[in-house]
């Protein structure tokens, strides 16, 4: 039989868990309790009984067995807890507040046995009860028998409303406990319900619904806005990947359009002999080529963004920016460009330095590529006085404008100014995965400024964190 969902709950399991050893510790706590005083009352009355002995044996050895009897008549008129019974030789009473003794004639022996017994007795309303005492007899030396024994039932009966005291006190536990645990376990059950709804509405493919705040600043409140957080990057990861599938389809219709185009021409002109079919057959491969590397491109911003830069190494970013400027300074100057740099030693980073080249070549690639022939670009890299690790590229091309340089670094996004030139427009999106993913960011500033018909230009620059305790 399957129980309810509510006492399926680990709040009330664990409830029950905690009553269980509340109840076992408080049982070994009222035993020990128990016992401890049930000791305690023993001891203290075997002291006072055999005080009591003591005392008359004393009265029996100076003054004789009168003396003995007239000491017990008057305890026996004081009253009080103790029983007395003074026998002759055949166990006959000679005096005493009982008749007769309740040990068996065998228990007499030399130094006395202690007892245990039950004293019949009647209460106010004429009912019987079986009191606890304890008691020894004593064989005198003129051959007389003395009984002296003490009623413990009133401590019995102490001992007796403690325990079921404790016994109500731990049922009263028992029953606040469990109703405690209902309450719990139906608030938690309340709120991981809502949780579970929020869980079944994404396994639908609801990536909108989100898990219920009280601000209660608790566990449930914290895992409900963990999993809206997990839900907004979720969100927003399906959308760029939306984004990105139509950008991509989008963007690919001219290359391919393009690339049809002109097979259909080199088929024609391969049929009327002007071309040759291998001259038709490169044709076709440099158009794949591209349509390879824009896709490779979007691999690898996708890869950057879910799983951030792989294989992270510290290496100095100077002997990076030093081989990248070798690299490019003769392409700029085929282009009839000034290329300069600037390059501080000693820049330790940690990251992965292929993915750090191809962002440093994609920025150098773009202003080369977009600044006029007789133009000026200059690299730099340096640390800031906040100690981060600056790569800069600035040209005197014509420049970003402010309303479009947060948008030039998404994905397939080029300016009217720039679609005639050839590329993607995925070049500067690599650069922001690249520094996302170590950590970094990329900012846009205006360049030099305007002059000679040229400008204003623009700053890309890469800001990375120096590596673990490189900074100063």
């Amino acid at each position: 039989m399957k129980l309810p969902s509510l006492f399926r709950r680990t709040p009330f399991r664990l409830t029950l868990l905690f009553l269980a050893l509340f109840v076992a510790t408080a049982s070994a706590v009222l035993a020990y309790v128990y016992v401890a005083s049930a000791s305690e009352a023993r001891a203290r009355a075997e002291a006072g009984v055999r005080a009591e002995v003591e005392a008359l044996t004393a009265v029996y050895r100076t003054r004789g067995v009168d003396a003995l009897n007239q000491a017990l008549v008057d305890r026996t008129l004081r009253g009080g807890s103790y029983l007395y019974l003074l026998m002759d030789k055949d166990r006959k009473t000679i005096t005493g507040n009982i008749s007769t003794s309740p040990l068996d004639p065998g228990a007499a022996v030399q130094g006395g046995r202690w007892d245990d017994f039950r004293l019949t007795d009647t209460d106010e309303e004429g009912r019987v009860r079986k009191r606890q005492a304890i008691g020894v007899e004593m064989p005198l030396s003129g051959g007389e028998q003395l009984f002296v024994g003490e009623d413990i039932g009133d401590i019995e009966a102490y001992l007796s409303r403690l325990t079921q005291a404790l016994w109500g006190a731990m049922i009263m536990v028992l029953i606040l406990g469990i109703g405690g645990g209902l309450v719990i376990s139906r608030r938690v059950e309340k709120s991981m319900s809502g949780l579970n709804r929020v869980v079944m509405a994404v396994q639908e493919g609801d990536l909108k619904v989100r898990a219920p705040v009280t601000h209660s600043g608790d566990e449930l409140d914290e895992l409900a806005q963990g999993l809206n957080t997990m839900l907004d990057r979720l969100e927003g990861s399906m959308a760029s990947i939306r984004h990105a599938g139509d950008a991509i389809a989008h963007d690919l219709r001219s290359p391919l359009t393009r690339m049809r185009a002109k097979l259909e021409v080199a088929l024609m002109d391969a049929d009327a002999g002007k071309v040759s079919g291998v001259d038709a057959l490169g044709v076709a491969l440099d158009e794949a080529d591209l349509l390879l590397k824009t896709f490779n491109t979007v691999l690898a911003i996708a890869r950057l963004q879910a799983g951030g830069a792989p294989d992270p190494k510290v290496f100095d970013a100077a002997e990076l920016a030093t081989d990248m400027a070798e690299l490019y300074e003769p392409s700029g100057e085929d282009k009839g460009l000034e290329f300069s740099s600037e390059i501080e030693q000693g820049l330790m980073i940690e990251g992965n330095q292929p993915f750090l080249a191809q962002a440093l070549a994609n920025i150098i690639d773009n202003a080369i590529k977009y600044t006029p022939s007789g133009g000026a670009v200059k690299f730099r890299a340096r640390r800031r006085s906040s100690g981060e690790i600056e790569f800069s590229v600035t040209d005197t091309g014509p420049g970003v404008p402010d309303e479009d340089r947060e948008r030039v670094l998404q994905r397939f996004v080029r300016l009217d100014n720039s679609r005639t030139e050839p590329g993607s427009g995925l070049g500067l999106s690599l650069v922001t995965a690249v520094a996302e993913a170590h950590g970094g960011r990329v900012q846009l500033d205006e360049g030099p400024g305007a002059y000679g018909g040229q400008g204003p230009g623009l700053r890309v620059a890469l800001v990375l964190p120096p590596a673990s305790g490189t900074a100063t």
